[in-house]
């Protein structure tokens, strides 16, 4: 398969050369493509600096219009599967081969990286494991399927999901709205078993108040679009 890591980085000054140099060590099949969402910081100079694929977005798009980018650039150039990676070190790029090999081998529609499959390496705090589960319940109740990592960045789709992601992806907090669009579409979700890291750089753009708005933002886009007709059916 020809495949793409769409790299998401804003202010990821410290840990964006670390990221792409480990990715280009331990996946060297895998192009890759930043798409530096209008960094304030110095992410851009090493970009240019060390010669990275990467696109500048001339404004901040937030987490979901970078991402969205990264699928329009995939299915621009073809693209049989893409995952995304976040640019801050969390993601280990060792298990990139496992998830396209689960990717091809069970057929699924979309691959997600887990932490809470093994339970090992980095958990998050209690209240976002508090969040992640009460995610997984709502997913399941309007879906019927079962995700035991709804707010991984970590995800890998195929070439229909990366037409569906290039078509519209959801802008704010993008990850738990992203799965039940896909799975209203027809499509197939498969969890894999990673062990994450602690952010090697930069700090979260969630903190506790916006955890807050974080849930009642997401639960509500995952209503609606519930009520959305469906205009995309993958094909089985």
């Amino acid at each position: 398969m020809k495949k793409l890591v769409i790299i998401p980085a804003y202010n990821e000054e410290k840990s964006i050369l670390g990221v792409v140099r480990k990715l280009q060590q331990d996946a060297p099949d895998f192009d890759y493509i930043v798409i530096n969402d209008c960094s304030r910081d110095n992410t851009e100079q090493v970009l240019r600096e060390n010669r990275i694929n990467h696109v500048t977005l001339p404004v901040n798009l937030g987490i979901g219009g970078a991402v969205h980018t990264g699928f329009i650039y995939a299915r621009r150039k073809n693209y049989d599967c893409a995952v995304q990676i976040d640019g801050d070190g969390q993601h280990d790029t060792a298990y990139l081969q496992e998830m396209a090999d689960e990717l091809e081998k069970s057929g699924a529609d979309m691959v997600i990286g887990s932490r809470f499959i093994t339970y090992e390496g980095f958990q998050t705090s209690f209240m976002r494991r508090v969040g992640k589960t009460y995610l997984s319940g709502l997913i399941h109740l309007v879906t019927g399927k079962k995700v035991t990592d709804p707010t991984s960045g970590y995800r890998m789709v195929n070439r229909q999901g990366i037409e569906l992601f290039a078509g519209d992806y959801p802008r704010d907090y993008p990850e738990p709205e992203s799965i039940v669009t896909l799975l209203r579409a027809g499509g197939t979700v498969k969890d894999h078993p990673v062990i994450m890291q602690e952010r090697q750089g930069g700090v979260s753009s969630i903190g506790p108040w916006k955890a807050v708005y974080y849930m009642v933002k997401v639960t509500l886009a995952i209503l609606i679009e519930t009520m959305r007709p469906r205009t995309v059916r993958f094909k089985r």
